[in-house]
């Protein structure tokens, strides 16, 4: 129903909830970007002073990340969207600066130094960042997704079941794992744990990791016309079947 009224309560309840939803896609947004790398809270900040690409604290990107950041300045968005367009251009042109200036830093990102980038391909910059926290722009599509705590449980056992395709872990381990192309020896072995049964992946760890799970599945000649959202609901699918048996 219309609201005819500008100061009404149902576009007052809209406002914010826009808001909520913007700052909680921005929190998935940080959030995914730290787990695809391994990085901790620390690793954006130490970039951005490094260069000198503006100002931005460790405990606003914890919080970013956290959903509990309410009103950044946009100084913060413009120093990530800095630090972005950086890591896109590729570290080659920044290892003698960082080695001069920040060598730990270095060895960090030489690790693993993924950008945030759109369905284009491009990197995010500050607006896009901006307008995804105020709730006015959605995350790009490769992003678009949010797996809630009280799911994550049942999807790591469909997941596991979908990268096994039915052999146990004894039979699969070898093909699985050189199919997981993430190096971090703490992923690898918390993936590993995953697929033997031994855990779960929480709903946190789950958003960090799809991409790289739905990776592995492609390479483990899974179908290549999906996409990691469509493999989310495929998964999803499959614990509606296990609940009914």
């Amino acid at each position: 129903m219309a609201c005819p009224d500008p100061q009404s309560d149902c576009l007052q309840i809209g406002f914010r909830d826009r808001l909520s939803d913007g700052r909680r896609a921005m929190a998935h947004l940080i959030h995914v970007w730290h787990e695809r790398n391994g990085w901790s809270h620390k690793v954006l900040p130490a970039l951005v002073d490094s260069l000198d690409l503006g100002r931005v604290h460790n405990s606003q990107i914890s919080n970013l990340r956290n959903g509990k950041l309410a009103s950044p300045g946009p100084e913060v968005f413009l120093a990530l969207a800095q630090a972005n367009f950086v890591l896109h251009n590729g570290i080659e042109t920044i290892r003698h600066r960082l080695k001069e200036v920040h060598p730990e830093l270095l060895k960090v990102l030489l690790k693993s130094a993924i950008p945030l980038t759109g369905d284009d391909g491009e990197p995010l910059g500050a607006g896009t960042l901006l307008e995804i926290f105020l709730g006015i722009a959605p995350l790009p599509s490769c992003f678009d997704w949010f797996i809630e705590d009280d799911e994550a449980a049942l999807l790591s056992a469909a997941l596991s079941e979908n990268l096994c395709r039915g052999q146990s872990w004894r039979q699969c381990r070898e093909e699985v794992m050189a199919a997981y192309s993430i190096s971090n020896s703490q992923r690898r072995e918390r993936f590993a744990e995953v697929m033997a049964g031994i855990r779960d992946y929480s709903a946190a760890e789950l958003d960090g990791e799809l991409l790289d799970l739905y990776s592995t599945h492609l390479a483990l000649q899974g179908e290549t016309n999906q996409g990691a959202q469509a493999f989310l609901e495929a998964l999803r699918r499959r614990v509606l079947e296990i609940k009914k048996i």
